[in-house]
């Protein structure tokens, strides 16, 4: 059987070795053949065989196209009676020469096409070559600065190839524009403290840093919303450090990385491992608000106790002006919308600030006071109309709703009615205190279609201990003082807002389906994130939510339950301050116990 597989494969070797030579004489013979017959063409230029014959319908070869029988009259060209020989206009001597005319022509225009493609070839490696020197020069500076050596200037003359003086000129100020970028990105980086360390003037000067894994983020400033520890929620965040994480593991996996060793001695890195994500173990970072971020990853070694470490730098570009408009609010009124039910001792402090803020001092606001139910619907009326003869004030609006409070349900109801074109509308409660400079900031961070305002309000701790007893407590305009013991930002509420009229409607209004306390703001700013709007977040130094009792009904379902109670622990004090009262028992043994021996002590000597 092998025997006869071998013999098989001899007999075809030889077949295509008979084939391949019989393939080559037939070519040989028909060469000799075509030589042999063609007839001699003296006058004829090389390859004029080759060309095809000119037809009389095709002008391009010198014959009569259409429109064209008028050409040969003082051009130079065949007459159209003119007798034709093998297909050549005008005879063979001038067939002959405007072949070769037109192949000249047309060699011509191929090697001007030539030309121009390799010009823009070469100009396009030159600009190829100036980007990776200019991107080089870059990267080799941010080596030197880390380094701490000096910052050398970009090459003279990278990049001057190419163009005359216009282009020359613009090229020559993109690279003095593209110096001076890399000149501040130096500075940048030489400003931060990467490399060294800066004296600071006290604990509270440092930037502290924050550190980060593949899943987590561990914070130092938390606020009231955000946890020491959590995932980065925001998209921006997250690319951040996915961007982060990307560069680091492109560097380590580079053939062309260097490593520094314990020394400080740059080295070549050799090592065979590939690194991926699983392999890194924490990262650090911090930011200076006018130099850039600063990122330190850690990563696993080939052994246990080896570690490769990269540090990154995002230097911050310089500032640049984005706009510069005028903007006037001389004719932009507001529609304060304040939802009630009883509360009327409130509602007379809540009038007291309104008559000496917005009809005083502003004159450009119009109050909707949407009531609930029939009960002290009487006083709340007669509050009003008071404060329209004492302040000559007419525009406000008392609306009354038959039903069960409902904040939302009250502040749409209050919205809709209005009927006077589209005005800014600012949802408040009748427990806020707000001043002049506030009614501005909402015109100002507001804009129908482009705009929305959510100031973050400073919300004021129990009087009763934050100065001892009620007895100790002064006036209200005495008590808002923006300290970390007299209040804290409530960045967990978004019941105050700034928005116009038309984008409330747009946007669908409030969910009235929610009854009670609380829910409703949350569903309202949400819709708004998810709009083209523009929210405007912000901690506002004019609004204040002054504290009062909180009582969470028991009618409410176990969320909104939970809501309530948090917001009335964190109403009551400072972590300190509540600290002080649950060790109050601790502290006055303590005292009892230093007055005893300061009693003693006399006795003694």
């Amino acid at each position: 059987m092998l025997h006869a597989v071998m013999l098989r494969r001899g007999l075809l070797a030889r077949v295509s070795r008979v084939g391949g030579v019989l393939v080559l004489i037939c070519c040989s013979l028909s060469l000799l053949y075509v030589m042999t017959c063609s007839p001699p063409h003296i006058d004829d230029p090389p390859l004029s065989h080759a060309l095809p014959r000119a037809s009389p319908n095709h002008p391009s070869l010198g014959g009569t196209g259409p429109g064209m029988m008028g050409a040969g009259a003082g051009g130079g060209g065949a007459r159209a009676g003119a007798p034709q020989r093998d297909g050549l206009p005008g005879g063979g001597g001038g067939g002959g020469q405007s072949y070769q005319a037109l192949l000249q022509e047309r060699e011509e225009q191929h090697r001007l096409h030539i030309s121009s493609l390799k010009q823009q070839i070469a100009q396009l490696k030159e600009a190829l070559q100036e980007r990776s020197q200019q991107l080089k020069g870059v990267q080799e500076s941010l080596k030197r600065a880390v380094a701490g050596g000096p910052a050398e200037a970009q090459e003279p003359g990278a990049g001057t190839k190419g163009g005359g003086g216009g282009g020359l000129g613009e090229a020559q100020g993109a690279r003095s524009q593209q110096a001076d970028l890399q000149e501040f990105l130096r500075s940048q980086l030489s400003k931060a403290e990467v490399a060294a360390g800066i004296r600071l003037a006290s604990e509270y000067a440092l930037v502290p840093f924050e550190s980060f894994t593949l899943q987590r983020v561990y914070q130092l400033e938390m606020g009231l919303t955000r946890h020491p520890e959590e995932k980065p929620v925001r998209k921006d965040k997250r690319d951040e450090l996915g961007e982060v994480l990307e560069m680091a593991l492109h560097s380590l996996n580079s053939p062309q990385s260097s490593q520094q060793d314990g020394r400080g001695v740059v080295v070549k890195s050799q090592t065979s491992k590939v690194y991926s994500p699983s392999d890194f173990i924490e990262g650090i970072t911090r930011t200076e608000k006018d130099k850039g971020t600063l990122y330190e990853l850690t990563f696993r070694g080939e052994s246990t106790n080896e570690f490769s470490r990269l540090v990154l730098f995002r230097p911050f570009g310089p500032l640049m002006k984005v706009k510069n408009e005028r903007v006037d609010t001389a004719n932009v009124p507001i529609n304060i919308i304040v939802p009630l039910s009883r509360r009327t001792d409130k509602f007379k402090h809540f009038m007291h600030n309104f008559r000496e803020v917005c009809v005083r001092q502003d004159g450009r606001v119009h109050l909707t006071v949407v009531y609930f139910g029939a009960e002290q619907i009487t006083e709340v009326r007669s509050i009003l109309e008071n404060t329209s003869r004492e302040a000559n004030f007419k525009n406000y609006t008392l609306m009354q709703l038959d039903e069960e409070f409902s904040r939302g349900r009250g502040l749409d109801v209050g919205a809709r009615a209005w009927k006077g074109g589209n005005v800014l509308l600012f949802f408040c409660d009748v427990d806020i205190y707000f001043n002049a400079d506030f009614l501005n900031t909402c015109r100002l961070n507001t804009q129908p279609g482009k705009k929305v305002f959510y100031p973050v309000l400073f919300s004021q701790y129990n009087p009763a201990l934050i100065y001892g007893s009620a007895e100790h407590i002064p006036p209200v305009e005495q008590q808002l003082v923006i300290k970390k013991d007299t209040g804290f930002w409530r960045d967990f509420g978004f019941g105050m807002t700034c928005q116009y009229r038309s984008d409330f409607i747009n946007i669908g209004g409030f969910d009235i389906d929610i009854k009670g306390w609380g829910g409703e703001d949350v569903h309202l700013y949400r819709k708004y994130l998810h709009s083209n709007l523009l929210v405007v977040r912000a901690p506002s130094r004019g609004l204040f939510h002054l504290w009062h009792e909180k009582q969470c009904a028991d009618e409410l379902p176990p969320d909104q339950y939970r809501m309530c109670m948090q917001s009335k622990a964190m109403n009551e004090a400072s972590h300190g301050q509540l600290g002080m009262l649950f060790f109050r028992h601790e502290i006055e043994a303590h005292l009892r116990k230093q007055k005893q021996q300061q009693n003693s002590n006399p006795k003694k000597t």
